[in-house]
């Protein structure tokens, strides 16, 4: 089986060219930029030129190609290529993937999606969704809640360089998991038939709030956290009053997101069967615990290390005068 990659650079997209590689599959990814994506060629993957906003370097792309893992998406922050990327290039994509004679098709979405369809980016994905199900391809749509990579920036960094942390008062838990869980879910998948044509959620150990991973770090790093509360009520007029101006659409979408994992946000799911399947225990999968502290201990080391080097270059200087 040859697989194409759409999205191969990023976060999650990295993990299933890496899983697939090791597992002997044919890796084709498809790329803007070469020199980008020159780490995926040293891992073993073919790249293809392709652009998403050009949909006619998308059926050439496909050649050879027996199954497709899109992992692409658009980012709150670049609204203006929303509709071209998300929605008319996937249609696109879709089509040349049935003259292609694709075998399966898997798609990434979010979790609780159909609670927010009044957020452009959401809406767009729910779109793609109803165009797999009226397809003919064998697809598989999985909901993922959120990535334990996306809970670096958000709050271990400001942790560590004692930043403000925001968060709103009202916090729902999210059963965050590891992309590199989702890589190997993902690969095993194609090989079961009873994944076609379903739409699967994928999700950690346990759900977490804001202020339990906060606490969690706070543990972790031994360090204290500085939190900034702002109230719902101000971020959905905040929501409301960006939506006003072009500059600030930006802006209103990524507030609507923060909305979105603050209230309401349930889940209230199971992976038992999809790992029963899979033959992959819950104690295989990485918990958030782990994965924080063997990142904390990466940091530390290096500080300690870079600490050490400085004074080491100032015993020096002062021996030299």
């Amino acid at each position: 089986m040859t697989i194409l990659i759409i999205g191969a650079t990023g976060t999650l997209g990295r993990q299933i060219a890496k899983k697939a590689l090791n597992e002997g599959f044919q890796v084709k990814c498809l790329v803007r930029n070469f020199r980008k994506a020159a780490f995926l060629k040293e891992w073993g993957a073919d790249l293809v030129y392709g652009d998403l906003t050009l949909p006619e370097t998308i059926p050439l792309a496909l050649i050879g190609a027996t199954a497709i893992i899109d992992c692409s998406t658009t980012r709150p922050t670049d609204l203006y290529n929303l509709n071209l990327i998300d929605l008319k290039s996937k249609y696109i994509l879709i089509e040349s993937a049935i003259k292609a004679n694709i075998k399966r098709y898997i798609f990434f979405s979010l979790l609780n999606s159909m609670n927010h369809k009044k957020i452009p980016l959401i809406n767009l994905k729910l779109l793609i969704e109803q165009r797999l199900k009226q397809s003919n391809i064998n697809y598989t749509i999985f909901n993922v809640p959120g990535f334990f990579q996306g809970l670096i920036s958000q709050y271990a960094l400001p942790i560590l360089d004692k930043n403000s942390i925001w968060v709103t008062k009202e916090s729902s838990a999210i059963s965050y998991v590891n992309t590199q869980d989702i890589a190997k879910i993902t690969i095993k998948s194609l090989a079961v038939y009873q994944f076609n044509n379903n739409i699967l959620p994928l999700i950690g150990h346990k759900s977490w709030t804001s202020a339990q991973i906060i606490e969690l770090c706070e543990k972790i790093s031994g360090r204290r956290a500085k939190i900034t509360k702002i109230p719902i009520t101000l971020l959905r007029f905040l929501v409301y009053l960006t939506k006003f101006f072009q500059w600030t659409w930006n802006i209103s979408e990524r507030l609507a997101f923060v909305d979105m994992i603050s209230t309401q946000y349930s889940t209230k799911t199971s992976m038992k069967e999809i790992l029963y399947v899979l033959k992959i225990e819950y104690k295989d999968l990485e918990s958030l615990e782990t994965y924080l502290q063997e990142y904390f201990q990466r940091i530390m080391k290096k500080l300690k290390e870079v600490n050490n080097q400085i004074f080491v270059e100032q015993d020096i200087n002062k021996n030299e005068f």
